[in-house]
């Protein structure tokens, strides 16, 4: 009888204890999930503002339509990703896009003067100061989960559930690049 009592008792220690973990994966994951819907905000904002931000730029950048073309491709690549990995991959793609948008800008002066285009570049960078607010927050919540899924004990749950180490929303490798590069500074 006591015998039974104490394989009952482990028994019960081993579920309580997978349910715990169990739980706790499932935090994790809805806390994930969570801080992407904050940033699918942000980039909706964004991805309404790209196409008037094009159109106001559309008539001083008539000979640059490859780079218009290329944010307008990326960002409805961006608007029918699904997922949230698919859409942390169309999303580098688009800030991609943008980085050499800006590059171009910077080649005409009264493009830069032009107060509509102003106004949406003041609004876009609003944005993009909010996705990089909202991109920690996903990190380190995607952190915290890949943490568990590859802890010990917590990692033996995680196998049961086919759980694995999920991407981080980082800048991807087109932007890694701008910024590993050396400013260029010009006084002319």
């Amino acid at each position: 009888m006591t015998g039974l009592i104490i394989i009952l008792a482990v028994v019960a220690i081993v579920v309580l204890w997978y349910i715990s973990a169990n739980n706790k994966l499932v935090a994790l994951s809805n806390n994930r999930e969570n801080a992407f819907a904050d940033i699918d905000v942000q980039l909706k904002q964004r991805h309404d503002l790209i196409p008037q931000l094009v159109a106001a730029v559309k008539g001083y950048m008539n000979h640059e339509s490859e780079v218009l073309t290329r944010i307008t491709q990326a960002r409805s690549r961006a608007l029918a990703a699904t997922g949230v990995n698919d859409k942390i991959e169309a999303e580098k793609e688009l800030s991609s896009a943008m980085g050499a948008f800006n590059v171009q800008v910077e080649a005409y002066p009264e493009l830069k003067a032009n107060t509509n285009f102003m106004h949406l570049q003041e609004e876009i960078a609003d944005i993009e100061n909010k996705l990089a607010s909202v991109r920690r927050y996903f990190n380190s919540t995607t952190k915290e989960l890949n943490t568990a899924i590859q802890s010990i004990p917590t990692n033996i749950v995680a196998g049961f559930k086919h759980m694995t180490p999920q991407p981080f929303f980082d800048l991807g490798t087109e932007q890694r690049k701008q910024l590993d590069k050396a400013p260029e500074i010009s006084f002319s």
